[in-house]
């Protein structure tokens, strides 16, 4: 461990994994109005602002048992130094940005997950990566779009059998209502998914520094300013991939985009409640994908779905490779 790092180079890395956390909102505002925006609900500028509202209290429904995961969880705490956060951040950021200008809906998480393990591994080799936390982790990369697809395509079954004497206008109207609350859940969900991720950072690189006394703990401060830098990040919007989410996969009507904020809101609660960092991305396409499905199979547009599914597969080995050419880059320097 680096444990003469001095102040002015602790704050730097927090600023870094703070820019990483406003990326991450920025990234994945997608995630929580592409479907409350493509089904003409609220407008764009509306849409940002309720969803980082969301995120933002987060923490007040939350436990931090994913930033406990992402401190502990995926690689060995006593291999973190301050050139092994920078490098992961810088890994997952660059492969954000990459992924953000190109339109592709990635895992800002995975990216992140990358980074630690391309980091961790090119310091200690293989023995760096906590093998049980990381298989959970890699599990929930084919589970969560999966529980998500099947969840809103159960809830599309209910939805339409509940709704069979209803005339399409009272359907439409009330699932423009609905679709709020839905949209607030899935908001809730990703930013008390996503900002613990780097809340888990911080407090790692806090704690390898001999900040936080014997046992690993998350500070206050930390919470709050992860949460603020998500939301403002939301705010930001990420446009290219809103058109992906919410426009090229599949249509969706009101009722289809509640069906699948509230698939993808559950999973992500359930998810955020066992500690596991799954994907927000995966999550809300899987979920799309499933409403698209229910109304039939070539409403889906398998090829946009494919490429998306591509991006999913390489985040994690790129965002590794950055991050392991980062921290031998750094090295050099030294």
């Amino acid at each position: 461990m680096d444990a003469t790092l001095g102040l002015p180079i602790l704050i730097f890395l927090i600023a870094v994994a703070l820019l990483f956390d406003f990326l991450n909102g920025l990234h994945d505002a997608a995630n929580s109005i592409a479907t409350i925006v493509s089904t003409r609900v609220l407008r764009p500028q509306y849409a940002v602002f309720w969803a980082a509202f969301f995120n933002f209290i987060a923490f007040l429904v939350f436990g931090l048992h994913v930033a406990n995961t992402i401190g502990t969880g995926i690689i060995e705490p006593d291999v973190v130094d301050a050139v092994v956060i920078f490098a992961a951040l810088i890994g997952a950021i660059v492969w954000n940005l990459i992924t953000w200008a190109l339109g592709i809906p990635s895992s800002s998480s995975h990216a992140l997950i990358g980074g630690l393990v391309g980091a961790g591994m090119a310091k200690a080799g293989i023995s760096a990566a906590v093998w049980s936390g990381l298989s959970k982790t890699l599990l929930a990369i084919v589970l969560s779009p999966l529980v998500g697809f099947l969840l809103a395509l159960a809830l599309v079954a209910i939805v339409s059998w509940l709704s069979v004497r209803s005339t399409p206008f009272a359907v439409d109207r009330a699932f423009r209502i609905l679709q709020f609350v839905s949209a607030s859940l899935y908001s809730l969900g990703h930013g008390g998914n996503d900002a613990q991720k780097t809340m888990g950072i911080i407090a790692v690189l806090l704690y390898s520094q001999g900040h936080l006394g014997a046992d690993f703990a998350i500070p206050f401060w930390v919470v709050i300013s992860c949460q603020a830098a998500m939301g403002l990040g939301t705010l930001m919007g990420g446009w290219r991939i809103v058109r992906t989410m919410g426009l090229r996969i599949t249509k969706l009507t009101p009722m289809q985009g509640f069906c699948a904020e509230t698939g993808g809101a559950a999973t992500l609660f359930m998810a955020t409640y066992l500690g596991v960092p799954v994907s927000t991305t995966h999550t809300i396409t899987g979920s799309i994908v499933g409403v698209g499905a229910a109304r039939r199979v070539s409403a889906v547009r398998w090829n946009v779905a494919s490429s998306i599914v591509y991006a999913w597969v390489i985040t994690i080995p790129a965002s590794a490779i950055v991050a392991a050419l980062t921290y031998w880059a750094v090295q050099l320097l030294r």
